[in-house]
């Protein structure tokens, strides 16, 4: 199980309304992507969930509406007998006065075999049938949920960022959809510099952590590959100098009337300084200017 939480507020500071979503569909069809743009979005996410386990979830939701002011709950068939664990967690909802909204990603059987090859991951109900006949299985299994699903997309011919916007065009938000919204990514040059980045930095000439030895596993997400990289004296400057053209460049993108900046910030591997010094632009941005600041670090689950 994995969750995360960043609860929005309304710009008085009172509680926004309580949002539920219940996320399912097709392993492949982008359920993983779909689950970080809610994170983006500031909603506890919980992934994974044994099947026996979601009706106390729900009633954990439902009883703590402060702490879970917006929640994605993925399900699909990793929870077991998933049309029972979907009538269980919306019982538990609806009991308590909240009806959940169910989103279905779905696509083509042959961009789905395609996506299992391509990223050779396993399908969770692999086994002697291959992955055709496991589609096919799961189709079978999820074809209750589905009828019962409020919007149900096709991921088959959507790029990331088309997803993104399916998505946002679903759900409620408490995100004024005419205010600058920030993402700074962190990538690998070796991987190529992602497609959305409307502002892109080279850390490249920072000290590369991954010739320590003690450091070379780990991510810049722990300490001390963190410290290494702040430590020096240019990570220092390059930090203040990229804050001053922010500072120049992020009200005019709001004139503009831009809704979303993407910033990627990469380095050989997208592994070590680029995640460290990504992390520090978001900090530093969320600290200054008030902005909605998501992060997200593209080859981190790669490697």
């Amino acid at each position: 199980m994995t969750a995360t939480r960043d609860v929005l507020r309304d710009d008085d500071g009172s509680a926004a309304e309580q949002s539920v979503v219940v996320l399912t569909g097709l392993s492949g069809a982008g359920k993983t992507a779909a689950t970080k743009l809610f994170e983006d979005l500031g909603y506890t996410t919980v992934d994974n969930l044994p099947g026996e386990l979601l009706p106390s979830l729900g009633e954990l939701v439902a009883d703590d509406p402060g702490r879970f002011e917006h929640v994605a709950i993925v399900l699909d068939v990793r929870a077991g007998d998933v049309e029972s664990a979907f009538d269980a967690v919306r019982a538990s909802l609806s009991a308590r006065g909240i009806r959940p909204r169910v989103i279905f990603l779905e696509a083509r059987d042959e961009v789905l075999i395609r996506r299992f090859s391509e990223t050779r991951h396993r399908h969770p109900l692999s086994g002697q049938k291959g992955i055709a006949g496991s589609i096919a299985q799961e189709r079978r299994l999820l074809a209750t949920v589905r009828e019962e699903a409020d919007i149900i997309i096709d991921t088959s011919d959507l790029s990331l960022r088309e997803l993104r916007a399916r998505l946002f065009a679903s759900i409620p938000s408490d995100v004024d959809p005419d205010r600058l919204v920030v993402q700074v990514v962190s990538f690998g040059f070796k991987f190529g510099i992602p497609l959305e980045a409307d502002i892109v930095f080279d850390v490249r000439f920072l000290k590369n952590p991954y010739y320590v030895p003690e450091l070379k596993q780990i991510s810049g997400l722990t300490g001390p590959v963190r410290t290494y990289v702040l430590e020096q004296p240019l990570a220092a400057r390059f930090l203040d100098q990229v804050g001053e053209l922010l500072e120049l460049v992020v009200p005019a993108y709001v004139d503009e009337g831009k809704t979303r900046l993407t910033i990627a910030v990469g380095c050989t591997g997208g592994y070590h300084r680029s995640i460290v010094i990504a992390e520090e632009i978001a900090t530093r941005l969320r600290g200054r200017d008030d902005l909605p600041v998501a992060v997200f670090h593209r080859e981190l689950e790669q490697a």
